[in-house]
């Protein structure tokens, strides 16, 4: 398979110099080793996943590091959380820097170790599923922001997708752009030797079936503001089992929890976050939407098309180094709205898909699949507004049109492939 350049690798080269040690985080599959591989070659390259490496690493670290000397790279840490005590020795002995290349696919159980052993001594940095702009072979590195100069950089890379649906189908995972991969044996292998025998390793499921039925209820609700409730009926667990579980699942990379915006003015907005997948391909096989016509067609397609625009979002802020956490926010509650023009008002639900947030900004962002959207999709941007010290800025609606154009004063329309 030919290599696909990775947006992050300068970040990496950059982040090798500077640091004694770097974790590349990020779930399986999505070529952590490989990027390691192609940028380092010369290293000595581990892997724990090899069950002797993984055992001996465990009983007799210092021996481990005796026969595996420095410059190293290793794969899937997280599997010996040992290894970072002896790893912090190694760097506090010697002054070179890029002595150690981690990658972990345990996110936030790999930041609990990470904090404790190698503070100040380490970089970190997040690596996605493939972004439309890799899979083009688009240079473009901005991170995506609805405004007038980011439309005018935008631009001069842009390519237009054949068919958009066949991208959201496909997935991001690198070995499903080779040609002669099929895409339900991948999948259906991803989930039985990745998603379940980690989550397996990581706590006790002592029902697999229910943990199935809890992963699919999740895919179904992708878009939507979570309701554990709604998801442990479907799985037949208790919700302190599905809260365990998600969380799981966002420290292995699957999900995200979108947070929603805090703000005092906005007393009726809702505290609950937004559950996301981060590969659209893995939530439409394990929802059995097997084809990208039947998918943009159908009853998910609005879902998965909002699921698709908020990952390559996060992955435009991830690829240059930016936590996107510290960024993003999504916006719903119940506000008083002018409904006709004799003034009347009444109380309605509102929704921001998404909000981002740069140095006092609020950027609003509004998601359609469709191709013909309209300034009255964006009349929640107004609660904005009422938020003290802080500007509403430029908002825009993300959909499928041909071209970025104006709505209205300061609301963009802008082609989902922009991003």
């Amino acid at each position: 398979m030919t290599y696909i350049t990775r947006s992050i690798e300068g970040l990496v080269q950059a982040s090798s110099r500077a640091y004694k040690a770097l974790l590349i985080t990020g779930p399986r599959q999505v070529g952590k080793s490989t990027l390691l591989k192609h940028l380092f070659p010369e290293r000595r390259y581990i892997t724990l996943d090899d069950p002797f490496l993984e055992e001996q690493a465990k009983t007799d670290s210092a021996m481990f590091f005796t026969l595996n000397p420095p410059p190293l790279t290793i794969d899937e840490v997280q599997r010996a959380p040992i290894l970072f005590r002896h790893i912090k020795m190694a760097c506090d002995e010697a002054e070179a820097k890029g002595q150690f290349m981690l990658t972990g696919s345990q996110h936030f159980l790999l930041m609990k170790d990470v904090s404790e052993s190698l503070a100040g001594r380490i970089g970190i940095i997040e690596l996605s599923g493939l972004s439309l702009r890799e899979i083009q072979s688009d240079p473009f590195s901005l991170r995506f922001i609805p405004t007038t100069d980011y439309i005018l950089e935008r631009r001069k890379t842009v390519r237009t997708p054949v068919n958009i649906w066949d991208t959201i189908h496909r997935g991001s995972y690198p070995e499903l752009q080779k040609s002669e991969t099929d895409w339900s044996t991948f999948y259906g292998n991803y989930v039985k030797s990745y998603i379940e025998r980690d989550i397996r390793e990581l706590t006790v499921v002592q029902n697999l079936d229910a943990f199935r039925r809890f992963v699919i209820a999740a895919a179904a609700r992708t878009g939507q503001v979570l309701n554990c409730s709604n998801i442990a009926d479907e799985a037949g667990v208790d919700v302190t089992t599905v809260k365990r579980w998600l969380s799981l699942l966002e420290s292995s990379g699957i999900i995200y929890l979108l947070e929603p915006f805090a703000a005092s003015a906005l007393k009726r907005a809702t505290k609950t976050p937004k559950l996301y997948f981060r590969d659209t391909g893995l939530a439409c096989y394990l929802t059995r939407w097997l084809s990208s016509d039947a998918l943009a067609y159908g009853a998910m397609s609005g879902p998965m098309f909002e699921t698709f625009a908020i990952s390559e979002i996060l992955k435009s802020f991830a690829n240059i180094g930016l936590d996107y956490r510290n960024f993003v926010s999504y916006y719903r509650g119940r506000d008083k709205k002018k409904i006709s023009k004799e003034g009347d008002v009444l109380e309605m639900d509102c929704e921001i898909d998404l909000i981002i947030e740069e140095n006092g900004v609020l950027h609003p962002v509004e998601i359609k699949k469709n191709a013909n959207v309209s300034a009255a999709d964006t009349s929640a941007f107004l609660v904005l507004d009422k938020i003290a010290g802080k500007t509403r800025g430029m908002g825009a609606v993300l959909c499928s049109c041909p071209q970025p154009g104006t709505l209205r004063e300061n609301v963009l329309q802008i082609p989902i492939w922009y991003i």
